[in-house]
């Protein structure tokens, strides 16, 4: 039966969710390699669960993702996957990373949705090519 392991997967998967949970090294860099692949930008909430700034961001960080549909969003619980948690030079929690093409475009540490979603609207103007020109 073909269908029936992707029926499985989207089960594992939240379906109202678009971001993903990365649970491994191996899994960071499935993630950061097709993206680059792509051309797809990537935008990390580096957390831990017992952070309550943290914690607090996950409904602003599963809105974003709603939002900017052309942008990887993946969380990495700093707890979880080290490894990567240092390669990044995560110090503090939240920190949100926006990258493309395996480059790290910003880096902002703290919960402030408001300069967040400023800082993504900027580089979504600059990524986007305009359609129309007036």
């Amino acid at each position: 039966m073909e269908g029936q392991p992707q029926e499985q997967e989207q089960q594992q998967q939240h379906p109202k969710s678009r971001v993903v949970k990365v649970d491994s090294e191996e899994s960071w860099y499935l993630f950061i390699t097709q993206a680059n692949n792509q051309g797809c930008p990537v935008f990390v909430h580096f957390g831990a669960s017992w952070c309550v700034p943290s914690l607090a961001m996950n409904s602003f960080f599963e809105e974003l993702a709603l939002t900017y549909q052309d942008i990887l969003f993946l969380v990495v619980d700093v707890d979880e996957v080290k490894g990567v948690a240092s390669k990044m030079e995560v110090k503090a929690m939240p920190t949100f990373v926006l990258m493309r093409d395996g480059a790290v475009l910003d880096k902002i540490v703290g919960a402030n949705p408001e300069e967040i979603r400023k800082r993504i609207d900027g580089f979504v103007q600059s990524f986007r090519r305009p359609n129309m020109v007036d």
